[in-house]
């Protein structure tokens, strides 16, 4: 089953397209313990309604080593719920380096998918394409301002520097390789020049996203649009699960249920 088909069934078990970020905010919370705690009932309470989780690395390394036992016990976790995990690690390096990296996340961790920085060149995305089954999300326009910095900028043929990165999506056929949308920075004219692959579509809730700016684009290939502090931090009053199901119904009124 290759990483798209995977994300299909998902998409279609969960009847969303909602992807459950994982950011722990060290300073929001007293011990390790309390950290882990808190992501399991994270998890415990949005695996119904997740199309997949994405545990954000950065937060979790913040910690030190004993940050790595604790994304490594909740991947274990993750993987129980059977929703599928991208891992949020933004790696950008060449050859040995990168073998590694993939060694680490596919094999030790048995994640499903990778986000990379392509921005040293497709070798550098190349040893993420070994693995069966497996996806990688390429950065192509982010949610961040500074998009505007490189990946928006014209080139001299008219296209974008993102698009160069699209092209090393179309390189393979069989959704093993998509991209990550800022939905902040998502509009019609991006939205055209992007290919039907899988995308990861970050910005909803805290960094202001707009879902409309998706409606009508009419895609095969499965999009999950992820959420992390308007679940495990905003709104006290509701539950991680009340959260989820509320992300998810406003997802699905504008990509239905399924792809």
């Amino acid at each position: 089953m290759t990483y798209s088909e995977k994300l299909q069934q998902s998409v279609a078990r969960s009847g969303s397209h909602l992807c459950v970020g994982l950011d722990p905010r060290p300073s929001l919370h007293g011990s390790n313990d309390e950290i882990r705690d808190f992501c399991r009932k994270v998890i415990d309470e949005t695996a119904e309604f997740a199309a997949t989780f994405k545990p954000n690395i950065a937060y979790f390394e913040a910690l030190g080593v004993p940050g790595y036992q604790m994304i490594e016990d909740l991947i274990g976790d993750m993987k129980a719920t059977g929703v599928p995990i991208i891992l949020d690690a933004k790696r950008g390096d060449i050859g040995t380096t990168q073998e590694h990296y993939a060694k680490g996340y596919f094999e030790n961790w048995d994640v499903d998918a990778v986000t990379l920085s392509p921005y040293m060149g497709y070798d550098s995305v190349e040893p993420f394409l070994n693995y069966e089954g497996k996806g990688v999300y390429l950065l192509g326009v982010t949610s961040n301002a500074g998009a505007a910095d490189l990946e928006t900028r014209e080139l001299a043929d008219g296209r974008s520097v993102f698009e160069l990165v699209c092209d090393m999506a179309g390189r393979v056929d069989d959704g093993r390789i998509g991209l990550v949308l800022g939905l902040t920075n998502a509009s019609d004219e991006i939205l055209a020049r992007i290919p039907d692959v899988p995308m990861l579509i970050p910005g909803l809730g805290a960094q202001g996203g707009e879902l409309d700016a998706l409606s009508g684009a009419n895609r095969s290939a499965p999009s999950v649009i992820n959420v992390s502090r308007g679940i495990l931090y905003a709104d006290e009053n509701l539950s991680f699960s009340e959260k989820a199901k509320n992300y998810a119904n406003r997802i699905t009124e504008v990509l239905g249920g399924n792809d």
